[in-house]
């Protein structure tokens, strides 16, 4: 019977060989290595010019906004559909846009966003003139806030909503305010949807490079674009495979950070 299981796996273990390792190991070959395929640690050198520093930073500065704005959105939100009695019904319009297709729904932004798009207009109607909303920082993170928030949204929805109840009602019944209770029962029961959404979002964003493309303009990259053009019109492999490492290993620091600090807030609340 063992031996039967195993083999039910093997489409799986085949899909993650040829998918994940395979791609995986060929990415930390390019890395490692020159253009004359000799062991070389110049591509990982060469991202400390502070150009590239510069790039990255952005690209994390806007992706840590981007979280930060999509969890303060989030939360309430996913609370009240937690709440409500047609819950389920509710969260299905946070689900409703993401089944267009992700260019469509960026490309509906510049049509919203450009100088003679339908914000601008009704702002020149009624007297604020016409303002510049596209192809900056602003129009960035208004895309990376709209495309990301139901992966925020959707994992403390569940998490809130599978929590036992019983737990909230016993602490109302021993005299604790609701905003104890929320402090002390519901948030920390909601951690894991929390620290689910907070890295849904964040690594899309931190890598993201066709909103920065289409509204931030060409003069506005972030580390996605640097890594895409170094793949496909630079052709420097051995670069763009580097600057994929990295960001890699920064996302996986970012994400051991969340879970400790998560774990320990928990914990902490827990025991109080």
């Amino acid at each position: 019977m063992k031996g039967r299981n195993r083999w039910y796996a093997a489409p799986y273990i085949a899909w993650m060989i040829l998918f994940t390792v395979v791609p995986m190991g060929l990415l930390l070959y390019y890395a490692f290595t020159d253009g004359n395929q000799s062991f070389s640690l110049a591509s990982f050198q060469k991202f400390l010019d502070p150009v590239y520093i510069k790039v990255l930073g952005r690209s994390l500065w806007l992706a840590f906004l981007c979280t930060l704005i999509c969890l303060v959105l989030g939360y309430p939100i996913s609370y009240l559909l937690a709440h409500h009695k047609h819950g389920n019904f509710l969260s299905m319009l946070f689900i409703l846009p993401m089944w267009m297709n992700f260019l469509l729904r960026t490309y509906a932004w510049m049509s919203l966003l450009e100088n003679t798009g339908l914000i601008n207009r009704l702002l020149t109607a009624i007297g604020f003139g016409q303002v510049t909303l596209l192809y900056n920082s602003g129009a960035v993170l208004l895309g990376m806030v709209y495309n990301f928030l139901p992966f925020m949204i959707l994992p403390i929805y569940n998490s809130l909503q599978r929590m036992d109840r019983s737990l909230v009602e016993a602490a109302g019944d021993l005299g604790a305010s609701p905003a104890a209770v929320f402090r002390r029962v519901t948030l920390p029961l909601s951690m894991p949807g929390v620290i689910s959404g907070i890295t849904m979002v964040f690594m899309p964003a931190v890598t993201t490079f066709v909103i920065s493309r289409l509204l931030g303009g060409s003069q506005f990259m972030l580390f996605g674009d640097l890594i895409e053009q170094q793949f496909l019109q630079a052709s420097n492999w051995n670069f763009g495979s580097a600057l994929s490492v990295i960001m890699m290993v920064l996302i996986l620091i970012g994400m051991a950070i969340v879970n400790k600090l998560g774990g320990n807030q928990s914990e902490g609340r827990t025991i109080m």
